[in-house]
């Protein structure tokens, strides 16, 4: 009884003091532009050694940004002094390539200086020369007088990888995996693709590999081959061998071709070694590529033809095999070859060949009657990107890219394959006009550079998991999500349903109500499923519950 006494007796006295103290205003916190920059300044110098580059990229946003009159004096110098050695470490990385040979990476830095308008004249190495370098190390036959079928077929080979031995029930089988290839360069350099010897530098992958080539006149040694560089997402990969080639591939255009025009592939379908098969192009601009577009053929291939070249009446290269669909008689597709004239230097360069993006989703826009031009038009960027923080805008369309000029999804792809991620790049954009009042003069067209940092596996989960869940559903199925309803509750309407999306496809339509029952990821995080509940216009309102799937990777998250 005392101890309750003593405690009731505390409460009131604790009452009785706080009530009768006095209340002290709370003061609220001044945080000036030198705080900002002050603040700013330390994350840059922090990444300076490790990412001398971006740290660039960032302190010259900063530069943009700022009104120096504001500024104390003492800020000043440390943004003079941070900025001054973020310049420093870029042109020592630029010096340090040109000393180990790395032209690629020393032209994409020079690049990178010349889009924040850095005087590029006053380095050791100037554009042209570093181009000319970059060139004459990828010798390249650019002539072949060879024009007969058996010379052709000579320049192939059979890429063989020997995966050990696979046990079954108890038995041991030999395991391997039959590709086809050909030569680029007399001194033993071809070209296969990667899911053929991804065992051999796939760092997931733990068993036993070995890769070896056939040369198509002598099908019985097997001539071990080197990997030197490889593109997991353009399935394209350079190997080296000991020998001279008896034949090597000039590589042509495929973009002089036509739907209908002929053409010959070369390999080796399930070991049969110098098979030549013919047909024709049957489509072009296939979207089955995160980063580009793909041709689509009706010649005969098979498993074993992967990485084999499609060629036309003169022997040149035009495309490489790398996809059939079983089951399906002359559907099959191929690599157009100004992807790998792209790619060429990196792969010389050896190592995995990365590609980068700046965190945004866009679609070919064509030009209109409002005096909009032809482009790339953004419909979405993350939050915390890079062109978040360049200030790239959803409606802005993309015109050029470093100076070239693009009209659509295609060519913008086409540029960034060409670019080294962990780069600088500058984009042109244009503020679309919808209203026909609305003058020329009053549009504005401006220049930004924007970090181009690596493309992640899947760029859709990154939406996702960087932005409201809501957000997210606008690039992954294209439809734009308004909420209705309170905090934790996912009721929505739909705003706007993208043209040949999912949303669109599944006949979602504006003003239609959802509400998001489940989120689910596969295995690898590849692909997203969703469970909706919704009642769509288009079905006469009735309640219905319908699932979705949506692949994270796509040509037109960039």
């Amino acid at each position: 009884m005392n101890k309750i006494f003593i405690l009731f007796s505390l409460c009131i006295f604790l009452f009785f003091s706080c009530s009768s103290g006095k209340i002290v205003p709370v003061e609220n916190f001044q945080y000036t532009d030198n705080d900002f920059v002050s603040n700013q300044l330390k994350e840059i110098n922090f990444g300076i050694e490790t990412s001398p580059i971006k740290s660039l990229w960032r302190i010259d946003l900063l530069k943009n940004q700022l009104n120096f009159e504001t500024l104390e004096n003492n800020v000043i110098e440390d943004f003079q002094k941070s900025y001054k050695l973020c310049e420093e470490a870029v042109i020592n990385k630029f010096e340090e390539c040109i000393k180990n040979k790395d032209y690629v990476k020393a032209l994409q830095i020079l690049y990178s200086l010349e889009n924040i308008e850095y005087d590029i004249s006053i380095l050791s190495e100037s554009k042209n020369t570093l181009e000319k370098n970059i060139q004459s190390f990828i010798s390249i036959n650019e002539a072949n007088d060879a024009k007969d079928m058996k010379s052709f077929i000579n320049g192939t080979v059979t890429v063989w990888v020997d995966l050990g031995i696979r046990v079954n029930k108890g038995l041991g089988y030999a395991d391997h995996v039959i590709g086809s290839g050909f030569f680029i360069d007399k001194d033993g350099y071809i070209i296969t693709n990667y899911h053929v010897i991804s065992s051999e530098v796939d760092p997931t992958y733990e068993g036993f590999s070995r890769v070896y080539v056939k040369l198509a006149e002598d099908t019985e040694t097997r001539i071990p081959a080197k990997v030197v560089g490889w593109d997991s997402l353009l399935d394209l990969a350079l190997l080296k061998v000991e020998v001279n080639a008896p034949y090597s591939f000039t590589l042509g255009a495929s973009e002089q071709w036509n739907i209908g025009d002929r053409i010959y592939a070369i390999g080796s379908p399930v070991g049969l070694d110098s098979t030549l098969t013919s047909g024709i192009v049957s489509a072009i601009d296939r979207d089955l590529f995160s980063v580009g577009s793909v041709i689509q053929i009706d010649a005969a291939v098979n498993a074993g033809n992967s990485g084999g070249p499609i060629i036309d009446n003169n022997g040149n290269v035009q495309a490489i095999v790398f996809a059939g669909v079983q089951g399906f008689q002359g559907l099959n597709f191929a690599i157009p070859v100004e992807y790998l004239k792209n790619n060429l230097p990196f792969l010389y360069s050896g190592g995995e060949r990365k590609h980068g993006w700046i965190g945004a989703f866009g679609k070919t826009i064509k030009a209109d009657e409002f005096e909009n031009p032809a482009g790339v038009q953004i419909y979405y960027v993350m939050p915390g990107s890079a062109a978040a923080k360049s200030g790239v805008k959803v409606g802005d369309i993309i015109t050029s890219v470093n100076g070239k000029k693009i009209s659509s999804l295609k060519d913008f792809q086409n540029v960034l394959i060409q670019i080294l991620p962990d780069s600088i790049i500058s984009l042109t954009l244009w503020q679309k006009n919808i209203s026909t009042n609305e003058m020329q003069e009053n549009m504005q067209e401006r220049k930004v550079a924007v970090y181009f940092d690596e493309r992640p596996k899947n760029p859709g989960f990154e939406f996702y998991k960087n932005d409201l869940e809501q957000n997210a559903f606008l690039p992954l199925f294209g439809m734009k999500l308004v909420s209705v309803s309170d905090k934790g509750k996912k009721h929505f309407i739909i705003e706007e349903v993208l043209k040949g999306s999912i949303a669109d496809e599944s006949g979602f339509s504006v003003h239609d109500p959802v509400k998001i029952m489940a989120v689910d990821f596969s295995a690898n995080d590849d692909i997203i499923y969703v469970q909706l509940f919704t009642k769509k216009r288009k079905n006469g309102y009735f309640e219905v519950s319908i699932a979705l799937g949506a692949g994270l990777d796509r040509s037109n998250f960039f």
